[in-house]
């Protein structure tokens, strides 16, 4: 048996309303449940929505010790090339800490970094992996 694709992301965070802002207001994700005093699992958790359809992706966020040491490790979303500007402005007006750019092959696509408040590190992308390996193909 293979597996048919990504199931969900959890996100263990000390702040469920700081990491809801973040991904309501970043990502555009709606929250789809929230456990409020139950714990189900190992703690309280939301459940989010980001994108729409078939396709979008779910993300859980629990509560826990989510002090992580800050590494490359990182989850991207992919994002249109055009609203870069905007969600570098929304990433800032949260008080996220942006990461400098890395350096890129023409056609790979732009991406904003940031890191939340436990650590985590986000990545906003333009491109596609067809854009991508046929940019690192043409070098």
């Amino acid at each position: 048996m293979t597996s048919s694709g990504l199931s969900h992301v959890t996100f263990i965070v000390r702040d469920l309303d700081r990491m809801e802002r973040i991904l309501t207001t970043v990502l555009g994700a709606v929250r789809v449940y929230d456990s409020g005093s139950d714990t189900f699992s190992l703690s309280q958790e939301r459940f989010f929505l980001v994108g729409d359809g078939p396709t979008a992706t779910w993300v859980a966020i629990m509560v826990g010790d989510g002090g992580l040491p800050r590494s490359y490790n990182h989850v991207a979303f992919q994002v249109e090339a055009g609203d870069l500007p905007r969600l570098r402005a929304t990433v800032a007006g949260l008080g996220l800490d942006i990461r400098p750019p890395r350096s890129r092959v023409d056609g790979e696509g732009d991406s904003i970094y940031f890191h939340d408040d436990d650590g985590h590190l986000f990545e906003l992308h333009s491109g596609s992996l067809r854009e991508r390996l046929r940019a690192y193909a043409a070098e």
